[in-house]
């Protein structure tokens, strides 16, 4: 039979004889070892126990390879009444904690059996400082170390040139909640960046749970439809319609409560992958109301379609509106609405921005890049163009208008 690893809560004595072995005042190793048959196991559980003693471990999480998530996951919830603690990433779920009954398991998505892992989530300053090293018990199963309060691990930036057409590359896969998810970025820029077109067919009420993500930025923008919401301290539910975007703060609490037929929104966010956590403490909304709290460097910004302000853009003959994104982030971020003034033509020019993302809302449009690539772009088409690589818009319909997402290099 393995041997059983477990770490929990309260101050209970030995039981009985190398059942239990207390290694803190407020943690148990619960080691299943019936007769001793090797004292060597023993004197491994008492170093492990002299190692850890006095740290401040936080969570255990037992990791569980997986062939299929969806159904491991529907196994663990629906079958055995665990809970979903993350998920992540969110537009194909790879990785999931459940918890119930003082245990959390971490499902995995990978083919191969790996022995058994235990994750002890821990301090990173302690983590940093070397106060931990991989351990790895009689049995195999392996003893990891990791931070709950590091930073989002940010991708070095691969730049590439992508074009994503609505009619032809059309890749709608399930991710978190139920929700339809198309990939706007397929390279994801080196893993830094990503782009979501997501939709739901049919409305009425969203399956969705009080949740934030471990990011950098992130903003939604409501393409079609409509649909409510609500965020921490930031007041009573709402509706966001199309041309409404929100930027979500790193770790601000919001939950998708319902939304009308056929909707659909845009989600851009650095990095690419990222978690997502389920916080079951907080109800929403909050009593407070608190607009101006600083969320990580930033705060939560709403822009509304009905208080739309055009001026000049960068080139002639176009038009801009700014969703005042760059002052909520600290100039993380910029993000606005472009639109034709009349017969519009680009001249080909370039920018030195990390990232420059478009994607057509409505008309129509030619983009031609260096190296005469040519792109005829309609609604739901999608692109992202290089730092420092030439190229043009012709043939603009009189009634064109893209998202633009720019972020500085």
């Amino acid at each position: 039979m393995p041997s059983l690893l477990i770490i929990t809560t309260g101050g209970q004595g030995l039981k009985s004889p190398f059942s239990l072995i207390r290694f803190t005042h407020r943690y148990v190793w619960i080691c299943r070892i019936h007769y001793v048959a090797n004292w060597s196991d023993v004197l491994v559980a008492w170093a492990l126990m002299s190692k850890l003693n006095n740290r401040q471990i936080e969570v255990a999480e037992v990791v569980f390879p997986c062939e299929n998530l969806a159904e491991n996951l529907a196994f663990f919830t629906d079958t055995l009444g665990f809970r979903i603690e993350s998920i992540y990433p969110a537009d194909t779920p790879r990785v999931a904690v459940v918890a119930a009954y003082g245990t959390r398991l971490r499902l995995e998505e990978k083919t191969g059996v790996a022995p058994d892992t235990l994750l002890l989530i821990c301090r990173r300053a302690e983590l940093e400082a070397g106060a931990y090293d991989e351990l790895v018990a009689p049995n195999g199963t392996r003893v990891k170390f990791e931070a709950t309060d590091i930073p989002p691990v940010i991708p070095d930036l691969v730049s590439s040139l992508t074009v994503q057409k609505i009619g032809v590359q059309s890749n709608w896969g399930i991710g978190r909640a139920g929700m339809q998810y198309r990939d706007l970025i397929p390279d994801r820029l080196g893993g830094r960046y990503i782009a979501s077109h997501i939709r739901i067919p049919e409305g009425g009420p969203v399956p969705d749970y009080v949740h934030h993500h471990h990011i950098l930025f992130q903003l939604i923008y409501c393409y079609k439809g409509w649909v409510r919401v609500v965020y921490e301290d930031q007041g009573a539910p709402f509706l966001m319609h199309p041309g409404d975007c929100v930027l979500q703060p790193p770790h601000i609490r919001h939950q998708v409560l319902e939304c009308s037929d056929a909707f659909e929104v845009l989600e851009i966010g650095c990095p690419a992958e990222h978690v997502t956590l389920v916080d079951h403490d907080i109800a929403l909304p909050t009593e407070q109301l608190r607009p101006d709290r600083d969320f990580g460097g930033q705060r939560f910004c709403f822009h509304q379609a009905v208080e739309t302000d055009w001026s000049a853009w960068r080139a002639d003959g176009f038009e801009n509106c700014d969703f005042g994104f760059v002052g909520a982030t600290g100039s993380l971020v910029s993000v606005g609405l472009v639109r034709t003034v009349a017969g519009s033509t680009l001249p080909a020019s370039s920018h030195q921005n990390e990232l420059l993302f478009n994607f057509v809302l409505q008309g129509s449009m030619t983009l031609e890049c260096e190296d005469n690539q040519v792109w005829q772009l309609q609604a739901g088409d999608a692109y992202t163009i290089p730092a420092g690589k030439d190229y043009s818009f012709s043939d603009c319909s009189a009634d064109l208008e893209f998202l633009e997402v720019l972020t500085p290099g």
